[in-house]
């Protein structure tokens, strides 16, 4: 074969083989980028199933009642203070 032959294909598989290596590590990045996603995805599942014990438990009719009671000094309407309305027959 030819001098001249060899050095086109030479520089042919010096730039197939920089392109490999360049779609791997490319390949790489993108692979860490998706498992970095997975992680926050992870956490951030984690986070929605504790805020919504948080709220479930926070809504609890006991909770609010003794929020009430405490807090704003509520209490309970006694038999005699309360009314009843009916409506009038035309």
């Amino acid at each position: 074969m030819n001098n001249r032959a060899i050095y086109p294909v030479l520089a042919l598989l010096v730039l197939c083989s920089l392109l490999l290596v360049n779609s791997q590590y490319q390949a790489r990045q993108l692979f860490m980028e998706l498992e970095r996603t997975r992680m926050r995805q992870r956490a951030n599942e984690i986070e929605w199933a504790q805020l919504q014990l948080n709220q479930s438990l926070l809504a609890k009719h006991a909770r609010i009642d003794s929020m009430a009671k405490s807090t704003l000094h509520m209490q309970p309407p006694a038999a005699g203070r309360t009314q009843y309305l009916t409506a009038a027959a035309p």
